[in-house]
């Protein structure tokens, strides 16, 4: 039983990474201040170069939002009305938000109980009940989330089959792996495009705003370019209408100070997620399950699954200076917004269960041991 009175254990602490980067970081702040050279130029240049090397593709495109990365993928593929675009009904709502955004209708299907990702069984099940439809289906969106690989043989198959082109919603899962039957592949690896987030919470993240489209085929990658930038090549010669979605120079600048310690940072939360692991055996709360072997998760996130009382729970540890999260407390089947589409609450008992006992606790690598143990006591004084 830790005996220290109080604690504070914020669920994400950016100033304990900033104190051991903060003068490279400011150096390379006003290095982009001084060139004069704010949008695209040489940074976001050395940035891609870096990150197709990290992720291991032969094209990734700096874009300025996760969000931007996913409406600019299906840009590229041509997505507009009349078209369907499957997706889990839990995720960031970015991830359904743009197929709306497009004109297009989201397929909603339910998640794999454990690892919270998108449940091939669904997605199989769905074109055998829809094959009326699956020629309207013009992209799939598998998204690994909480920094863990959808079962992504699974899913390419039954995309292959279909001709549907898959994109990666990867926002959570810079740096996972995914043990695939042709070997280990990077997340962003396997699908026609794959999108990424450098929100400042992400575990490579920004100083605001930033995104990645990533891809293997040239012509997909040539189109995002030119969607990013109003669809301008050369300046002012207009071959497709695009938006502005580039990558400021500064945030690029940011990231490639960052970008060499994120196997590190990875390796960190690894060990917290494994500390927990061992801390929380024979507790009443679930930890997440570990489809793979460890080191194919990053655990953007780690979210217990409370058997009762979440939101009570989440209460207590604020009480105690405990952050905390509910990612996602209302899946997308039944978001307002969504309703004309007519799901009804028991259509994905899985994902409408997540939603109701997830809670994310800290993570983050500089989080110790000590404050572990605090979050887990607290826990357990909630639970009796």
């Amino acid at each position: 039983m830790i005996t220290q009175t109080e604690m504070r254990v914020p669920l994400l602490d950016l100033s304990a990474q900033l104190q051991s980067l903060e003068s490279e970081l400011k150096e390379a702040v006003l290095e982009v201040i001084d060139s004069t050279r704010y949008i695209m130029g040489p940074k976001v240049e050395a940035l891609e170069a870096a990150m197709a090397e990290y992720i291991g593709v032969r094209h990734t495109i700096g874009v300025s939002s996760g969000t931007d990365a996913l409406l600019v993928a299906l840009m590229a593929l041509e997505v507009g009305p009349g078209d369907l675009v499957i997706t889990p009904t839990y995720s960031f709502f970015a991830t359904a938000g743009v197929v709306s955004r497009l004109g297009a209708t989201p397929v909603f299907l339910d998640i794999d109980r454990q690892t919270c990702n998108l449940c091939p069984d669904a997605l199989e099940t769905w074109f055998a009940k829809h094959a009326a439809d699956a020629q309207r289906v013009k992209a799939i969106i598998p998204v690994h989330l909480f920094g863990q690989c959808a079962d992504m043989d699974a899913i390419l198959e039954v995309a292959a089959r279909h001709g549907a082109p898959v994109v990666e919603d990867a926002a959570q899962a810079i740096g996972s792996k995914y043990p695939s039957k042709a070997g280990r592949r990077n997340a962003g690896q396997m699908g026609a495009l794959s999108c990424f987030s450098f929100f400042p919470s992400k575990n490579l993240g920004c100083i605001g705003d930033g995104g990645l489209v990533a891809s293997d085929d040239d012509r997909l990658a040539e189109r995002v370019r030119l969607l990013r930038n109003h669809g301008a090549k050369p300046k002012y010669h207009h071959a497709l209408i695009g938006g502005n979605f580039r990558l400021d120079a500064l945030q690029a600048a940011v990231l490639l100070v960052k970008l060499p310690h994120l196997e590190g940072w990875h390796a960190a939360r690894r060990r917290n997620a494994e500390r927990y692991d061992e801390k929380f055996s024979g507790a009443a709360v679930a930890t997440p399950a570990l489809r793979y072997d460890r080191a194919c998760h990053i655990y953007n996130q780690y979210a217990i699954e409370a058997p009762e009382r979440r939101d009570a729970l989440r209460g207590f540890l604020a009480e105690h200076h405990i952050g905390t999260e509910v990612y996602y407390p209302i899946p997308f089947h039944l978001q307002e917004c969504f309703r004309p589409l007519g799901y009804r609450r028991g259509d994905m008992p899985n994902a409408e269960q997540v939603a109701e006992r997830t809670l994310a606790i800290p993570i983050y690598p500089e989080l110790t041991e000590p404050m572990q143990d605090y979050v887990v006591e607290h826990i357990g004084r909630f639970y009796g």
